[in-house]
């Protein structure tokens, strides 16, 4: 039997800024626009008319969904800076950005990729966090309504933290901090209203911010869930669904070659 052997061509770049190729300063540009739209929208609340302010918050939730199956994944993979300190104040934007911890997301993903969506085996449990299948029956993928709002109740920061300080503690540390950054930015923006003069209690903004975040990572989920529904878990070369489309393909950069 003869076998195939696959070469992998990774790009490679002078750059002193860049680790892979000059290209990355296109999600780069992409997740700093993402943390200026979203601070652009707790500036902008207290002067733009509701209508205005729904459809912006529509368009994060669409951004959050975006970054973190475009921008922050391909971080994960592929960390876009040669030097270590650009890199962890690229995942403390991203984090600010999703408002989540990139480093921690990290380790949800990487986990992803141990499991591939597997199948719940006979103790009722998946290698992959958040497998289509954890919650299924008879060896289904859970109806998608289910998984695609009810997954973002589901994440274990416990289960997380620990397979995090098995990284050791620097990783620890850093994912702890931008856990920190971003609560204290939402924080404060419950707190102050950027008006002048400035005023305290910023309930209104919050309860206009919380759903759309909440919407962006159920539509990340949506989108995670549609990139293994129809795939074949037991069968390694077909553990994923690709889509080629180009709006999405650029969009979520390149994320629709999925395995």
């Amino acid at each position: 039997m003869s076998t195939e052997v696959i070469r992998i061509e990774r790009p490679t770049t002078n750059s002193k800024l860049f680790a892979h190729t000059r290209w990355d300063i296109v999600p780069v540009a992409a997740g700093l626009f993402h943390l200026a739209y979203f601070l652009g929208l707790y500036f902008l609340f207290p002067h733009a008319p509701l209508w205005v302010m729904l459809i912006l918050g529509f368009i994060y939730s669409l951004m959050i969904n975006a970054n973190v199956n475009g921008v922050s994944h391909n971080f994960i993979h592929n960390p876009f800076f040669r030097s270590q300190l650009l890199n962890r104040i690229f995942g403390v934007i991203e984090s600010v950005a999703c408002c989540f911890s990139q480093t921690y997301y990290d380790v949800v993903h990487m986990q992803h990729h141990k499991g591939n969506a597997d199948r719940p085996d006979e103790n009722g449990k998946t290698v992959d966090w958040i497998s289509i299948y954890k919650h299924g029956h008879d060896g289904e993928a859970e109806n998608p309504w289910g998984y695609v709002f009810l997954s973002f109740f589901r994440d274990n920061p416990g289960a997380i933290k620990r397979e995090l300080a098995k990284r050791g503690k620097i990783e620890l540390r850093w994912g702890n901090i931008e856990l920190a950054v971003f609560i204290t930015i939402l924080i404060t923006m419950a707190v102050i209203v950027p008006t002048r003069p400035i005023h305290f209690i910023n309930w209104r903004f919050m309860l206009f911010f919380l759903p759309f975040f909440y919407l962006g990572h159920c539509f990340s989920y949506l989108n995670g869930y549609f990139r293994h529904y129809g795939a074949n878990p037991d069968k390694p070369i077909a553990w994923g669904v690709s889509s080629y489309g180009k709006i999405y393909i650029l969009l979520f950069f390149y994320n629709g070659y999925h395995a």
